[in-house]
């Protein structure tokens, strides 16, 4: 296949680094070369947390300023933080639903506005998409599997060398059997938003 940098951002708590994992674990199941790494810090207390796969025989995780050719973002402010890292022709797939930070929920900072965000990335990523991540995955009644509806529209998008019904096989494989069948829903539900937006 042809290398591909895959760089995830989030905050803590919203399960980026669980799905770093499963694109990682997925890859290898499907004999692509995998190389990954994470850099996280007060994740637990919803800092912000940033991950990397790379696919296709990379030597190593790092991905430097300008190299993502994917950026995952699962919280939208962090989206806009992480954009230096795209590449030219770059594509963003990124949650459209704020997870805010102390600051903001204590008054002291604003969230900027979601317009912002989108017409930022859209500058630096003219194909970007947003999905609402949080609202599809209170259809599955678990709001925690917003990480899987982005994965599920990520794994739609023929941007992988493999789609979303691998993605669906790994799930199965990997996650606790209670978790299960709420990850499939959710998986599906970002696959059907994001090629109804197409």
């Amino acid at each position: 296949m042809k290398p591909l940098r895959v760089f995830f951002t989030g905050v803590g708590g919203q399960g980026t680094l669980t799905a770093t994992k499963l694109l990682a674990e997925t890859a290898l199941d499907q004999g692509v070369e995998v190389n990954a790494g994470e850099i996280h810090g007060m994740a637990q207390r919803g800092g912000v947390v940033h991950s990397f796969v790379l696919l296709g025989g990379y030597a190593s995780p790092k991905i430097s300023l300008g190299e993502a050719h994917v950026l995952l973002g699962f919280e939208p402010m962090e989206t806009l933080r992480a954009l230096p890292f795209i590449a030219k022709d770059g594509l963003v797939l990124s949650s459209e639903d704020p997870v805010p930070p102390i600051s903001v929920t204590t008054g002291r900072e604003e969230y900027p506005s979601i317009d912002l965000v989108k017409s930022e990335t859209l500058k630096c990523s003219p194909r970007a998409k947003f999905l609402p991540c949080l609202s599809l995955a209170k259809e599955t009644g678990v709001v925690q599997t917003a990480n899987t509806v982005l994965m599920g529209a990520f794994f739609s998008m023929g941007v992988l060398p493999f789609g979303l019904d691998i993605l669906l096989e790994s799930i199965e494989k990997r996650l606790k059997p209670k978790l299960v069948d709420v990850n499939l829903k959710a998986a599906r539900l970002g696959a059907e938003y994001i090629t109804r937006d197409k």
